[in-house]
């Protein structure tokens, strides 16, 4: 039998402990045994479950919040610099620095666990969100660490009794390489986080050594340049063409080729998508969804093909998600407005992302579809503001921000900022959007504006990886 309490003793304090990834960790570090201390600029929601675990957590950061004495390791983020007054006290005191990506790798290295992880420019969390609830759905427990909460579990992360932990593998820094996954699924691959890729064959060589890593499976979605990543090795199981409908024979182990890693393309080439949700048919299995837009069919298959490999039962874990009710900040309904105009928030922040969230939108049949929309990172502002533009026109009415800058600086990056998205979907094709796009940086300008433009019928999506999620939960004061 396992240590159930294998880090007791340890002390571990995170830097920017209130983030999605961070409180994760966190979360699974006290679970385990671990004295957990954290600090992050803000106070969140998050702070106070991780108070009631018995974590100490300060906000601001300050050299003083790392606890005392030896031992102390300090658990940071690429987006924590060294400059950071906690990290640059450790490193005087001879204390430990982590990154969160060797903790994460530490965590599914545990004896006793198996590990899926889940990559991808576009549908890392709802997949593995996907992959939790199913697997729950099928009877299993599996621990998880996922970048956005779990409705169904009310958490972002939880240390299962099952063998199997399920997590988010990032790829924006690389970090998914410290990862030693028996399990591996790639949702897609485009160039994105320009701070980092210099180039599609950069972010296929990071993905291609990640699904090397791979000891037992590899899910990959059904096209020649993703399924050309996986290792040579690596062979379709012997249950038949991996993909969804009609093939026969599925359940039991993975049995890629002679007992080494199996393959498992995937594709949902035509699901039945109207306002009640998703239809298709995954290995002759029906499955449904109550979440809209052709993506989702996409990430359940994904999420069905790790539950099959991890040994599921296929029909349970297909049938649970029939309740799966997403994942924190994907199409999030935050509420109707006193006009009658339904507000989801979405976390969508790569051109692909929102032209899928748009369509998912169209599905449920609204009057209008209107967007306010804050660009991410002032890096892939600049790159990717004409794509932005032709996503964005396919709506109704746009509203864009100014660029939430995360762990960018505005001086940095001179003449950018969220005018080109404004302009470039003002010029996109026929026009742009019906009712035209408004270009209003500050929340309050675009809160006043949306009061007065939205009526029922409409549906309105908050839409960014930063702060906007705050603007859509104004519009319903």
């Amino acid at each position: 039998m396992t240590d159930e309490r294998p880090w007791a003793g340890r002390r571990l304090h995170f830097i920017g402990i209130g983030g999605a990834g961070m409180s994760g960790l966190a979360q699974v570090a006290g679970a385990l045994g671990a004295a957990v201390s954290g600090s992050d600029r803000a106070d969140s929601a998050l702070f106070a479950r991780l108070r009631e675990d018995g974590a100490t957590v300060a906000v601001g950061h300050d050299a003083a919040n790392v606890p005392a004495g030896d031992g102390v390791e300090v658990v940071y983020s690429t987006a924590v610099p060294p400059e950071n007054p906690e990290r640059a006290v450790a490193r005087e005191r001879g204390l430990a620095e982590l990154h969160r990506a060797d903790l994460l790798g530490e965590i599914t290295d545990l004896p006793g666990r198996r590990c899926i992880a889940v990559t991808g420019t576009h549908g890392k969390t709802t997949t593995s969100s996907m992959v939790v609830h199913a697997l729950r759905g099928a009877g299993m427990d599996p621990g998880y660490l996922v970048g956005g909460e779990v409705r169904s579990t009310g958490s972002n992360a939880g240390w299962g009794t099952g063998e199997w932990v399920v997590v988010e593998a990032d790829e924006s820094d690389r970090s998914l390489l410290r990862l030693h996954p028996d399990v591996a699924v790639l949702t897609n691959a485009e160039l994105d986080h320009h701070a980092t890729y210099g180039s599609r064959l950069d972010v296929d060589e990071t993905f291609r050594a990640f699904l090397a890593k791979a000891s037992e499976g590899i899910v990959v979605w059904d096209r020649p340049e993703l399924v050309a990543l996986a290792p040579s090795g690596a062979a379709v199981g012997a249950s038949g063409v991996a993909g969804v409908g009609g093939v026969a024979g599925v359940g039991g182990a993975a049995d890629g080729g002679d007992g080494g890693v199996e393959l498992a393309p995937y594709d949902v080439p035509e699901p039945l998508l109207d306002a009640t949700g998703i239809r298709f048919d995954w290995r002759g299995i029906a499955v449904r969804l109550s979440v809209p837009g052709a993506h989702n069919a996409l990430n359940a298959a994904a999420a069905l093909e790790a539950c099959r490999l991890a040994g599921a039962d296929p029909a349970r874990a297909a049938a649970a998600l029939a309740d799966f009710r997403g994942a924190g900040r994907r199409f999030e309904l935050l509420g109707t407005t006193a006009s009658g105009a339904t507000v989801y928030d979405d976390y969508a922040h790569h051109p692909t992302e929102v032209a899928a969230t748009v369509a998912a939108a169209r599905t449920l049949a609204p009057g209008r579809v209107v967007v306010v929309f804050q660009p991410h990172l002032f890096s892939r502002t600049r790159a990717l503001a004409r794509e932005f533009g032709a996503a964005l026109a396919a709506a109704d009415l746009v509203v864009v921000l100014d660029v939430y800058p995360a762990r960018e600086r505005a001086e940095q990056f001179p003449g950018v900022d969220g005018r080109l998205v404004a302009a470039a979907t003002a010029d996109a094709a026929d026009g742009g959007p019906r009712a035209g796009v408004a270009w209003l940086p500050g929340f309050d300008a675009a809160e006043r504006y949306l009061r007065s433009e939205l009526r029922a019928g409409d549906l309105c999506l908050a839409m960014g990886a930063g702060d906007v999620n705050a603007l859509g939960a104004r519009l319903l004061a």
